[in-house]
């Protein structure tokens, strides 16, 4: 009876293993669990390109082609992240496709916008907080001036434009709800500069096929 109750156990286990597996095999959306660790300095959309990958391998997800979602001074985050749609770890859909992923029907909240582990990110009344994510882009996901240097400065200088993971804020303002656009960072671009604020340096990553 014993040796039976311990097979149905590890039976349990292993199928929870199995689901979950097959559920992040799908995973197309993250948000990363650590960020370059010098602010904003990112190494370019390059290196946060390659940041993305890096962290889905070793999530165990493969055969995919990552992008960070951050704008610069020529191009737009809109057009860097595919057609979708997009799954986070657990299999949820954030959405379908890039017009809904920057409208209302969307399903960025701080239950859904996980890491590539399927841990939720920190947000306002968690400690610390991280729930500043950054961005360099308008609510419609398209250029502004605050890229920190294009993703490669970490200095006082400059501001990078981040957005909400948790879609929380100070106040109820449409600004303050944003997932990609709710205001820039104060102090520059270093590391603590961004944590001031409520952030750590992290961004978005989305599967391009």
């Amino acid at each position: 009876m014993r040796k039976a109750i311990i097979l149905t156990a590890a039976a349990t286990i292993l199928a929870g293993g199995l689901a979950y597996a097959q559920s992040n095999d799908t995973m197309s959306f993250f948000v990363t669990s650590v960020g370059s660790g010098e602010g904003a300095n990112l190494g370019g959309l390059a290196g946060a390109d390659a940041h993305c990958a890096s962290l889905a391998g070793a999530a165990g997800v493969a055969g995919k082609t990552w992008a960070a979602y951050l704008s610069t001074s020529d191009t737009d985050a809109r057009d860097r992240i595919g057609s979708g749609p997009w799954f986070n770890a657990k299999g949820e859909k954030i959405a379908d496709d890039v017009a809904l992923l920057h409208g209302d029907g969307n399903n960025l909240t701080k239950q859904t916008a996980l890491n590539e582990k399927g841990e939720t990110i920190n947000g306002r009344g968690d400690t610390p907080n991280r729930h500043d994510i950054l961005t360099g882009s308008t609510p419609q996901g398209t250029k502004t001036e605050q890229t920190c240097g294009n993703w490669t400065s970490s200095g006082a200088d400059g501001a990078a434009m981040m957005g909400h993971s948790d879609r929380t804020g100070l106040d109820e303002s449409t600004a303050a709800k944003s997932w990609n656009s709710s205001h820039a960072s104060r102090g520059g671009c270093g590391q603590e500069a961004l944590k001031g604020t409520g952030g750590d340096g992290l961004f978005y990553c989305f599967a391009k096929n």
